[in-house]
């Protein structure tokens, strides 16, 4: 009877002691981080930055298309934070009760028409009609926002409906860019953020009226999976300081006011 007694006591002290050490575990992990494509460059450098001021910190960043990394996490991915071209998919974690915080706005994207063969400075949107332009690529506009506002864009223009059978589509805007940069596609309409990166801004590039497509208004929530982790917020307070914002503004983010 003692001897069962004994092994009840230290099977419990054994589950308290994980229950207590759970969330050392948890706060000792990677802060994972699901991020939007255009994002590729920028985020990099803001990383970089933040570890010269926390080198301890451990990050992990994953990028792709907003759409698609709404779904991964609805169906449990192990992000921590999301930063997404389109607030509206944060909301619609928020409403699947998948948030620990209130979804924020972080920049606003722009358009871009960008060539390494032809000078995409002097294009615009009506000469993608013409004959000489064989392929175009944008992001898939079914889940990636920047292929949403490029589709909206060349609506506005009355150029969608003639550019149909030119159309190639990347899985996210970075894919787009980089179909574009390999010559798979002739032009392509990607993401200011990336026609900043040095390599490709060496060609001139096309700022699209943002009058044209609904706003690129990127957003971020800290996730359920997130809310215990100390470094999922030091990062997001991280984002609002004058030194992220001079990152973004470098790679042609507009900041939120």
């Amino acid at each position: 009877m003692a001897f069962f007694a004994q092994m009840g006591r230290t099977l419990a002290l054994t589950l308290l002691a994980l229950v207590l050490l759970a969330p050392a575990l948890h706060a000792s992990e990677p802060l994972r981080i699901a991020a939007a494509s255009d994002l590729r460059y920028a985020l990099d450098d803001i990383v970089e930055v933040y570890r010269q001021a926390h080198p301890e910190a451990r990050i992990d960043v994953v990028y792709g298309s907003s759409g698609k990394m709404s779904t991964q996490i609805i169906h449990g991915a192990p992000y921590d934070l999301f930063f997404s071209a389109d607030i509206v998919f944060p909301e619609r974690l928020k409403q699947e009760g998948l948030t620990a915080t209130e979804p924020a706005v972080y920049a606003l994207g722009r358009i871009v028409l960008w060539s390494n063969t032809i000078d995409a400075g002097a294009l615009t949107l009506q000469d993608l009609t013409s004959d000489s332009i064989r392929r175009i690529a944008i992001a898939q506009p079914a889940h990636a926002p920047y292929g949403q506002r490029a589709k909206e864009a060349m609506e506005s223009a009355g150029v969608w409906e003639a550019v149909q059978d030119k159309l190639v589509f990347g899985e996210n805007i970075a894919h787009t860019a980089q179909m574009t940069e390999s010559g798979a596609a002739q032009v392509g309409i990607i993401a200011l953020s990336l026609a900043r990166f040095p390599d490709m801004a060496e060609h001139d590039h096309y700022l699209i009226d943002d009058a044209l497509h609904q706003p690129l208004t990127q957003g971020y929530v800290v996730t359920r999976r997130g809310s215990d982790k100390s470094g999922a917020r030091a990062f997001a307070d991280f984002m609002t300081t004058e030194a992220a914002h001079d990152i973004m503004t470098r790679y042609g983010f507009v900041m939120p006011e």
